[in-house]
């Protein structure tokens, strides 16, 4: 069956879902899938595609176009976002529609040339507020870089109170269920793991933007990737709360572990944690997917890392979580570091010179040698208590 759903009396949503999909960017995994959601504008002079499908998928994307007008009538293809599950079938929809422009920011209609073939010619170059008028139903871009390319920009249809914010207040998860209102708690849950990955490394940006949509009146978010929110005030707030509202009182223990040695001290370093009246969220990261030990570093006010020395460095797996730490640049500003080690060690001191370098403040360290002794299992408690009062301090400012 072809699914198109009229998501306002002259919008509809043609995307398509993929619930087969189990990866993202070789990064994040996808255990609900995903979909890619493309929407047809129909004003009463011209027609508009905003956003296309991952290719592979422009057959589908076809079918329900033709649904509702001919892929051939489109005027104008809306490119938010120049990354190829939106825009990798940018060649198909211009070939079908072959006196079509193609809408973009400056940076974006630089990118469609060289990720997609467009020539100028076929493109339409738009700036911060600029707006297109579809008789009746009026475009109005504006410009979101960062959010997460350079290119980004949101399309607003100014009657119908409708943002298209591309990846922007997106989600992974692939159903046949299409608002908001339809989903439970895993839609929030599924958001903040999605921000956590995609959106949390361009915190400052993140803030722009919710700026920007406090300047308009939006009444439904339409994005690219999951549900669209009937209830905007919904993920909007979220977002708040996750760019800049107050962290929660909660640590992330994440730790690797080869004979149980550091195992041993992240269990007593969390537990302390949790006995001081702070929530402490224990993770081997060996059996963890990272996605889900991102999602907790979203609002989270301190990280402990704990590895063991192996080769005289850190073990690759607990390197990947510094790496990611740094790389995805949670709001936190506090860690402190543990291991162990056999015959030399080095791991904590290589993960504190990368966390230092991420900007953190390293509390406490702590390497011991071989299985801990009740004077080190001592000292991992303390080390617990130490990153619960700056915790508490942090509550207080």
């Amino acid at each position: 069956m072809v699914k198109v759903v009229e998501i306002s009396k002259g919008i509809f949503w043609v995307g398509v879902e993929d619930p087969k999909r189990r990866i993202f960017d070789s990064l994040v995994t996808l255990p609900y899938g995903t979909s890619y959601n493309s929407y047809l504008v129909v004003g009463k002079d011209k027609t508009a595609l905003i956003d296309t499908v991952n290719p592979g998928f422009e057959g589908e994307l076809f079918k329900k176009i033709g649904k509702v007008s001919s892929p051939e009538k489109i005027n104008y293809l809306i490119m938010n976002h120049a990354e190829p599950d939106h825009a990798g079938r940018i060649p198909e929809v211009l070939s079908r529609a072959r006196y079509a422009k193609l809408v973009a920011t400056q940076k974006g209609a630089e990118m469609a040339g060289v990720f997609h073939g467009v020539p100028p010619d076929r493109t339409m170059v738009v700036k911060d507020g600029d707006t297109l008028d579809l008789g009746g139903k009026t475009l109005k871009f504006i410009e979101a870089p960062w959010l997460h390319w350079p290119e980004t920009m949101f399309t607003y249809c100014e009657e119908d109170k409708i943002l298209f914010p591309c990846d922007f207040f997106g989600s992974h998860i692939a159903s046949n269920r299409l608002f908001d209102d339809e989903f439970g708690e895993i839609l929030h849950l599924e958001a903040k793991r999605y921000y956590s990955e995609i959106m949390m490394p361009f915190n400052k940006f993140v803030s722009n933007g919710l700026d920007k949509i406090k300047e308009i009146d939006v009444r439904m978010i339409a994005p690219s990737h999951g549900p669209i929110y009937r209830n905007p005030r919904r993920i909007i707030d979220a977002y708040e709360k996750w760019a800049r509202g107050p962290l929660e009182q909660k640590v992330v223990v994440v730790y690797v572990t080869m004979w149980g040695n550091t195992e041993a001290m992240a269990k007593v370093i969390t537990d302390a944690i949790s006995r001081e009246g702070v929530e402490a969220i224990s993770y081997n990261a060996f059996t963890t997917d990272v996605s889900y030990i991102a999602r907790d570093l979203v609002d989270a006010s301190a990280v402990v890392v704990g590895s063991p020395t192996l080769l005289g460095g850190v073990h690759p797996v607990a390197g990947l979580i510094v790496g990611l730490i740094k790389a995805l640049r949670p709001r936190l500003k506090h860690a402190a570091i543990f291991g162990s080690y056999g015959w030399g060690g080095g791991a904590v001191d290589q993960i504190k010179t990368t966390l230092q370098s991420a900007g953190l403040e390293v509390i406490d360290t702590l390497s011991v040698r071989g299985k801990p002794k009740k004077e080190d299992l001592d000292r991992a408690a303390n080390l617990g208590k130490l990153v619960t009062q700056k915790v508490k301090e942090i509550a207080k400012i």
